[in-house]
């Protein structure tokens, strides 16, 4: 699929293949930065550092952010089903002398509607209530009694780490408290959060339009 895709990324311009790549990029552009979010959540991921301005209630934005979690569970289990079910009826396009898109752009929403939905799981998991770090360390006889002791206090600790950490910032709040009421955030106040925490501007602004 990505050897298909290549090729028709390099197909020359006002070609069919060329029109065929706009039109891949305009869908994918369609995609709503929250999947993209939650996808980028693998199950490796075992805390989450949530960053957010010193005027906001701490306890409000963990709500919110185990509110976009448990959506994302509902959307995108809903439509991973739905996607799925296409895939078998866009195989009927494989006849035509032509790539065969409908089919590869639903298994494409399958796939990313799966990750999606993996993602929302995982986080919910470490933003709910009661959610710890669990770890095991293997038992090694040949160590001392107090080495043991120390590997044991250790390992109870990291038991209670939880898997969310509140980080206020002051300087959000800062351009938090800039906010239009009915414009948002300026395109400069996004641009200086973008350049302070590594974050593509483009994703950033798509998401602030879609809400």
């Amino acid at each position: 699929m990505n050897k298909a895709w290549t090729g028709v990324e390099q197909a020359p311009q006002g070609t069919f293949k060329n029109k065929l790549y706009g039109l891949g990029l305009k869908l994918l552009a369609r995609v709503k930065p929250s999947e993209i979010f939650l996808k980028s959540i693998t199950k490796e991921v075992s805390e989450v550092e949530i960053v957010y301005p010193t005027s906001l209630n701490a306890r409000l934005v963990r709500r919110r952010l185990r509110h976009i979690a448990s959506r994302g569970c509902i959307i995108h289990k809903k439509y991973f089903y739905v996607s799925a079910s296409l895939v078998p009826l866009t195989t009927a396009f494989a006849v035509l002398p032509l790539p065969n898109i409908p089919f590869f752009w639903v298994l494409f929403r399958t796939y990313s509607h799966w990750r999606a939905l993996q993602g929302s799981e995982r986080l919910l998991s470490l933003v709910s209530d009661g959610s710890v770090v669990q770890k095991t360390t293997p038992a090694d006889d040949s160590k001392t009694n107090n080495e043991k002791k120390r590997l044991k206090s250790n390992e109870e600790n990291k038991q209670l780490t939880p898997t969310w950490v509140l980080q206020p910032s002051e300087f959000l709040d800062k351009l938090y408290q800039q906010i239009d009421p009915k414009q948002g955030l300026s395109q400069q106040a996004i641009s200086n959060i973008c350049d302070a925490y590594d974050l593509h501007k483009v994703d950033v602004l798509k998401f602030r339009n879609s809400l």
